[in-house]
């Protein structure tokens, strides 16, 4: 059976104690939804920064855990019938976390794939979309003259926001009651200010988005996966 020593990641970024779970992320909008999600569930973990720099996510010991370079990765030393699980990909770490242990995924059948739903939602349009329109209009994409790229995730954005305006109508969660869904969505739309684009997509325009974001923030749990690894080393 492989143990934590066995993962080559463990070599740059060794773990204080090999018994928990191992994190390997850094706080950006996809970063903190497993840090929150590991809050929320009680989980004891080691947070191990892990900057988007080439250095560190181009690195052979990282891309031996994530072979597509990305934050955040992790390993579970207690997984599938005890033996070490490796996982990337934000969406299927949150839903291994639920499943594990049986928390924020709804009661019943049919509320968990209500939540796979809008997960689904977070990880196929939001965030694809919200980081493009981060790129064009704050990154490098800003200093390209063809006003039809960035006119595009505009357009595509505010879509998107009047969806989750409209979902968020009459209930304080996106699919029901608290869930992985909304630990992979509201970091995204607390991530519209990090671009400087609340105005350019009417943000202040939707009464629903505002508060379900401000319930989100004031959650400790919250507070504390936002800040998990520290952006500063």
């Amino acid at each position: 059976m492989p143990h934590l020593a066995d993962f080559p990641i463990t070599a740059r970024w060794p773990a204080t104690d090999p018994a928990v779970i191992q994190l390997y992320s850094f706080p950006t909008p996809n970063g903190v939804k497993v840090s929150i999600a590991l809050e929320e569930q009680g989980l004891p973990y080691e947070a191990h920064r892990v900057t988007l720099s080439d250095a560190d996510v181009r690195s052979a010991e990282f891309l031996s855990l994530n072979p597509n370079n990305k934050i955040p990765a992790l390993i579970d030393p207690n997984g599938p019938g005890g033996a070490p699980i490796a996982l990337w990909e934000s969406g299927a770490i949150l839903i291994y976390l639920g499943e594990k242990t049986g928390q924020l995924m709804g009661r019943t059948a049919t509320d968990k794939y209500q939540v796979l739903k809008w997960l689904m939602f977070q990880m196929g349009g939001v965030g694809p979309m919200f980081g493009q329109l981060g790129y064009f209009h704050k990154f490098a994409g800003a200093q390209i003259e063809d006003p039809r790229p960035r006119e595009r995730y505009v357009t595509e954005v505010k879509r998107l926001l009047a969806v989750i305006e409209g979902a968020l109508q009459g209930q304080d969660w996106i699919a029901g009651e608290y869930s992985i869904a909304d630990i992979a969505l509201a970091p995204w739309l607390r991530g519209l200010d990090f671009y400087g684009v609340k105005d350019l997509v009417g943000w202040h325009d939707l009464p629903n988005c505002n508060a379900y974001l401000d319930r989100f923030l004031a959650r400790p749990a919250v507070q504390k996966g936002l800040v998990t690894p520290p952006r500063d080393g």
